[in-house]
């Protein structure tokens, strides 16, 4: 029999513990009195048995019992990981590009 479970989507902001990631749920809302949409950020902290999520992932998670002290979620999808861009530079590049301006 399948439980109804809280679910969640955030980004992971943290991801420095082990098999423990901090997420970042975002809720926007309409202000009681002024009707202007503002956004409410959240942290959680969540379980990751796997180590697998990375800071800038987008996740789905799912509540749990109590783990710790602080984590009552686990992570139950990864759904698109940070693309990160390579930047390939030699040792010397860098100070050829900060000098450009500066030909004589």
């Amino acid at each position: 029999m399948a439980k109804n479970r809280m679910e969640r989507v955030g980004r992971v902001v943290s991801d420095k513990m082990e098999k423990t990631v901090v997420i970042a749920v975002e809720t926007r809302r309409a202000h009681p009195l002024y009707g202007k949409i503002v956004t409410h950020t959240t942290k959680l902290h969540v379980h990751d048995p796997g180590n697998a999520a990375k800071v800038g992932d987008k996740v789905r998670i799912i509540g749990v019992r109590p783990l710790s002290k602080t984590k009552r979620w686990r992570v139950k999808e990864i759904i698109a990981k940070e693309e990160k861009a390579e930047v390939n530079l030699e040792p010397g590049d860098l100070k050829k590009a900060l000098r450009v301006g500066d030909e004589e």
